[in-house]
């Protein structure tokens, strides 16, 4: 059996898959970013959670110049602006 066959077997269900948004409030950045994934995750069934940097030390330090951030499944995906073709692709 090969890699290919084990990734498909192992493929997860969608409401496993959390999508993170990285923002603070008063970002047009971070408004239109929450409006795409809303969007793709509204549709596709997964999992969505919001933190704001200016309530988490660690998240300013790490991100701060890069808001919006999205994470999927705790991993960078995007920064700045979400493409919601990427955004589908990256959840199939």
């Amino acid at each position: 059996m090969g890699a290919v066959s084990l990734l498909r077997r192992d493929k997860k269900n969608p409401a496993d898959t959390v999508v993170t948004l990285i923002g603070k409030p008063g970002c047009h950045l971070c408004e239109d970013a929450r409006e795409v994934i809303l969007k793709v995750v509204g549709e596709l069934g997964v999992g969505f959670e919001e933190k704001d940097i200016l309530q988490d030390a660690a998240l300013y330090e790490q991100y701060a110049e890069q808001i919006p951030v999205t994470l999927i499944d705790g991993r960078q995906h995007d920064f700045w602006r979400v493409d919601e073709q990427r955004l589908r692709k990256a959840l199939a």
